[in-house]
């Protein structure tokens, strides 16, 4: 919560900035106090608050469903089995209805996308101030819990799907015939050129429309979150304006996360079809 001790604007710069570990200018490796350090570290920087949660919560994901397939029964399942069954079953039909092809791999992909997408978007509902309060009771100076409002996390698990597609368009058509339908579509031959830009600029959309959507929705969630609690710092009215606003986002902000990790997961699908479709399918 802000306080008298601190601006507006110092609040939100704190809340924005991830706990970050790099070079600093004199060549010592450290963790950044201020936001002119983090600024001064460079690209190499490491935020390593987005990568110990995601991580965590990429754990956490692999424990609740390992635990549910250690449970799993023939007969009648409980509430647990049942939810876990419904999530799997969902996106995995949605997969095959699009991935019309064989893979066994991309159903799979699907789902644990579309999980642990949806667990670091779940963070947003953390209220913003317990756990940065609670790491700087530990002497830590940043703690941002919401792995996709880092534009790293987004476009890290934007470039591995971006990856796979080239895989599978290698792989399915080859190298040759890759460049071929890069080179000859959608225009005559002789426009190779032309086809070559459009269709690269086509595919480097791609891993970009992945990325920048998850963390756009994702940072400006966050970022409307962080400007409700300066309304805590207020009188009585903007308290209760406060209170109403919280709940209001946050029950509104459930169907963004849920939607935005639909989104991702389908959208990944979606795209590794097409890296599938050969010059007869198109």
């Amino acid at each position: 919560m802000a306080t008298g001790e601190v601006t507006s604007t110092e609040y939100i710069q704190h809340h924005l900035t991830n706990l970050t570990y790099g070079r600093m200018p004199d060549g010592t490796w450290q963790f950044a106090h201020t936001t002119e350090e983090v600024a001064s570290m460079g690209f190499w920087a490491i935020h390593v608050d987005s990568f110990a949660w995601s991580l965590g919560l990429g754990l956490l994901f692999l424990a609740v469903f390992g635990i549910a397939a250690r449970k799993a029964t023939s007969g009648v399942p409980g509430g647990f089995q049942c939810a876990i069954e419904m999530i799997i079953e969902m996106i995995e039909d949605i997969a095959k209805d699009i991935f019309t092809y064989k893979n066994d791999y991309v159903a799979p992909m699907a789902v644990t996308v579309f999980v642990w997408v949806f667990l670091m978007n779940l963070m947003d509902l953390v209220p913003v101030d317990w756990i940065p309060h609670l790491a700087t009771l530990a002497g830590i100076h940043y703690m941002k819990i919401v792995p996709t409002t880092d534009v790293n996390v987004t476009m890290g698990m934007a470039l591995t799907i971006f990856a796979m597609i080239l895989i599978f368009s290698v792989w399915k058509k080859g190298l040759g015939g890759f460049l071929a339908e890069l080179s000859f579509h959608p225009f005559p031959k002789f426009l190779a050129p032309i086809n070559f830009l459009l269709e690269g600029v086509t595919l480097l959309t791609k891993p970009l429309s992945l990325g920048l959507r998850l963390f756009g929705n994702l940072y400006a969630g966050e970022l409307i979150f962080v400007l409700i609690c300066l309304l805590f710092s207020g009188g009585a009215v903007l308290v209760a304006s406060g209170i109403f606003l919280q709940w209001a986002w946050a029950a509104f902000h459930v169907l963004i996360i849920t939607l935005q990790a639909f989104i991702f997961s389908v959208l990944s699908v979606v795209y590794l079809a097409q890296a599938y479709d050969t010059g007869e399918d198109h």
